[in-house]
Formats: C-alpha cells, structure tokens, sequence
C-alpha cells in the first residue's frame, strides 16, 4: 500500500473553533479522520501531522523521505511566508499537492501569493475540507501515470 503524509500548518488544529464561517464547522479531529477514510479508498495509507512550528513542518517533510510516496500539504500561513517549506519539499522529491480550505485568492492581497504553488502538482482553493479528497485522488492518477501501482 502507497503511504501519504498529509500536513497541515499553523491553526489548522483551531478548526472548528476558528472563524467557521470561512473553514466550516468541521473538527480537526474530524478532518483527521476523513482524511484516513478517503485515503484508504483510495488505497493510500495515511499519516497526518499537524504544527504551528515552521521547523516542525520542513523536519517532518524530510523525514517522509524514503517512506512515504506523496505529500498533502496545508501550510496555512506558511503558504505565503515560507522558502523553507518549497525547499524541503524540492529535497525530498516527493509530488506533493497544496490545499486550503478557502479560497485564498478571494482574500486579503497577501493570501494571494504562495510560495509553495510551484513545488506542487497543483494547489486546491476553495473547495473546503474536500479538497483533501481532491488532492488524493490527484495524486493516486500521478502515481499510476508514473507507473507505480496502487496495491
């Protein structure tokens, strides 16, 4: 079974809390634990990870290296801050695709500028807590278009 990491940035665990009216009333927890079903559909293991911490999120990029096969990644504020993040992300090789619950581009001008876009395969925007689905499914036709079955 393919194995992907799923990360999630800064406040993402306030879900649910935090400003529903933009994310939803979603839990983190909840989220967690739609992300393990929809992966395991669709033949991913899943891990998930979640920090506040900058050097938290590139270490644990670098640690999937030789053991997981694809990155989700939600980098939350970091999306627009982060040359850290990108450049663990080119390290370790891995197709990697960006998500975000709201659609950042209909924001403030700063959300609109994302440093980790052009390291992914293609960013999510919008599609609330979904899009995780969305990026799985992108990434199992990356894999097989890649040649690397699914079991």
């Amino acid at each position: 079974m393919r194995k992907v990491l799923v990360i999630n940035g800064p406040n993402m665990n306030m879900l649910g809390i935090r400003e529903p009216e933009i994310y939803g009333k979603t839990t983190y927890s909840q989220l967690v634990d739609m992300i393990k079903i929809w992966a395991s559909e669709l033949g991913f293991e899943a891990e998930v990870f979640q920090s506040n911490h900058e050097g938290d999120i590139v270490d644990r990029i670098q640690q999937a290296y030789g053991f997981f096969d694809a990155l989700v990644l939600n980098p939350a504020a970091y999306t627009h801050t982060s040359v850290a993040i990108p450049d663990a992300i080119r390290a370790v090789g891995l197709p990697a695709v960006e998500v975000h619950i709201s659609d950042v581009d209909s924001r403030e001008d700063f959300r609109r500028i994302s440093y980790i876009a052009p390291v992914c395969i293609v960013s999510i925007k919008g599609h609330g807590i979904d899009g995780y689905r969305e990026a799985l499914e992108i990434l199992k036709k990356r894999i097989i278009k890649d040649g690397l079955q699914i079991c």
